[in-house]
C-alpha cells in the first residue's frame, strides 16, 4: 500500500514534520511493506514555510534584516526542493512573536523585513515566491514592503513619510520611479485564508489591530489612515483596495501585493498542497492520514485537515484523522469528510500526557489504527 502522512503540526506539543515522522514510524511498524510518502502540511499560516521546505527536500536561507520596529533581526526564506520557488512567511522578519508585549505599535511597526527578505531572493535569482500572510505585528499596508524594494511615499513636500501606518493621514503621492524592475518578471502566489477587505469595520484595522495593540480610538485613527493610503492607490494604479477581498491580510500588505505585484491569492492550505507535491501525490496512494492538535468544527472551515480531505475526495482516496484532541460535539460533523476520525488522548492517555510524548504516542496510536484499517480492509495478494 502506498500511503501519505500529511498533518499540520499538533500546536503546543510537536511540529509538522515530527507528527508525519511519527505517523509514518507507527505504519511502518504495523505493516513494514508499505510505501509512506511524508508530506508535512500547513494552512498557509506560520509553519508553512517550514513544512514546504521539508516536505520538498529544500533549504533555508537566513539573513539579517529589520525588524517590525526597525531593530536588526535574523529571519530566513525557503527554497523548495525544485530550486526555484522561495517561499516568504511574512512574520519571519514582521511577526507579533518578534517584540514583546509592551512594545506592540502599529502605529510604528513596518513590513520593511519582509521586503528586504524579497530583496535578498531577487539577488539571488529567485523569481518564483509564495508569500505566507499570517502572523504579522504591522498595520502599514504593505508600504514597508514596497519601501525596501525602491518605492517612496511623499508627503505634500515630497518628503519620505517615516516607516509605519502613523503617517499615511500626510500621504500626498507614492513614486514608483525606482520600484524594484525584477518584480513583473516574477509570480507570488500569496497564501492567505484572510478575505477582509483593506478598511471599514471588518478590515485590517479593526478586526486584526487589537491584537497588535489597538485601542478603539487607534484602530478608528488607522482605517482612516489607511483608507487615504487607499485613494492615493486608487488614484495612481486605478486599483481600489477599500473593498477588495484579502486586501486586508496581513495589515494591508495583502493589499500592497495585489495593487503593486504579479500576485495572485489563493487559499493557503491549496497552495500548500500544490507545492508539497500532494496534490500529484494523492493521485496513485491507497489512504492518506492527517491530523493536527485538537479538531473541531473549526476544522472544517478550512484548517490543513480539512482541505486534505476536500483534495482526497476529489480522487476518490480514503483519509484518516489522527489529532491530539477531538471534540465530541463535532465528531459527527467530521466523520461526513473523513473514513475515520481518532484522537490520541482518551483511554488510558491523559491530555497532559498526550503533549508531554506526543511524538510516542501519535506513533503508538497510528500503529492501532493502521493494523485495525487493515483488519477490516483486506489488501489483495
Amino acid at each position: 500500500m502506498k500511503i501519505i502522512v500529511a498533518p499540520d503540526s499538533f500546536k503546543g506539543s510537536i511540529s509538522a514534520e515530527q507528527a508525519a515522522r511519527a505517523m509514518a514510524e507507527g505504519i511502518l511498524a504495523a505493516a513494514p511493506g508499505s510505501e509512506v510518502i511524508e508530506l508535512p502540511s500547513a494552512d498557509g499560516g506560520e509553519g508553512t514555510m517550514v513544512n514546504l521546505v521539508a516536505a520538498t527536500n529544500g533549504r533555508m536561507i537566513t539573513q539579517r534584516v529589520s525588524g517590525p520596529l526597525g531593530k536588526p533581526v535574523t529571519a530566513s526564506y525557503g527554497v523548495l526542493g525544485n530550486a526555484k520557488t522561495c517561499v516568504i512567511e511574512i512574520a519571519e522578519a514582521s511577526g507579533l512573536t518578534l517584540i514583546s508585549q509592551t512594545e506592540l505599535n502599529p502605529e510604528r511597526a513596518s513590513t520593511e523585513g519582509t521586503g528586504e527578505l524579497i530583496r535578498h531572493a531577487l539577488d539571488a535569482g529567485f523569481r518564483e515566491f509564495i508569500i505566507g500572510l499570517g502572523g504579522s505585528a504591522t498595520n502599514d499596508g504593505g508600504t514597508g514592503i514596497l519601501r525596501a524594494l525602491g518605492m517612496h511615499f511623499l508627503n505634500a513636500s515630497g518628503e519620505e513619510l517615516s516607516p509605519g501606518a502613523g503617517a499615511l493621514n500626510e500621504l500626498h503621492a507614492i513614486d514608483a520611479g525606482s520600484f524594484d524592475p525584477r518584480i513583473q518578471a516574477c509570480r507570488f502566489v500569496i497564501a492567505s485564508d484572510v478575505d477582509n477587505p483593506l478598511v471599514g469595520p471588518n478590515g485590517a484595522s479593526h478586526v486584526f489591530g487589537p491584537q497588535k495593540g489597538a485601542t478603539d480610538l487607534m484602530a478608528e485613527a488607522l482605517d482612516r489612515k489607511l483608507s487615504h493610503y487607499a485613494d492615493i492607490v486608487e488614484t495612481q494604479t486605478g486599483i481600489s483596495l477599500h473593498d477588495y477581498p484579502g486586501a486586508g491580510a496581513a495589515g494591508g500588505a495583502g493589499g500592497a501585493f495585489l495593487a503593486f505585484f504579479p500576485a495572485v491569492m489563493q487559499r493557503g492550505i491549496d497552495v500548500v498542497l500544490e507545492a508539497s507535491g500532494f496534490s500529484q501525490s494523492v493521485v496513485s496512494s491507497d489512504l492518506i492520514f492527517t491530523g493536527e492538535g485538537k479538531s473541531d468544527r473549526q476544522t472544517l472551515s478550512g484548517k490543513t485537515a480539512f482541505g486534505i480531505a476536500q483534495m482526497a475526495a476529489v480522487h476518490g482516496k480514503p483519509v484518516i484523522l489522527l489529532s491530539g484532541a477531538v471534540d465530541p460535539e463535532s465528531r459527527e460533523d467530521l466523520m461526513r469528510f473523513f473514513e475515520e476520525v481518532h484522537s490520541v488522548t482518551g483511554g488510558a492517555v491523559t491530555e497532559k500526557q498526550s503533549m508531554d510524548a506526543a511524538y510516542v504516542h501519535v506513533r503508538r496510536r497510528a500503529t492501532e489504527i493502521f493494523k485495525a484499517y487493515l483488519d477490516s480492509h483486506p489488501q489483495p495478494n
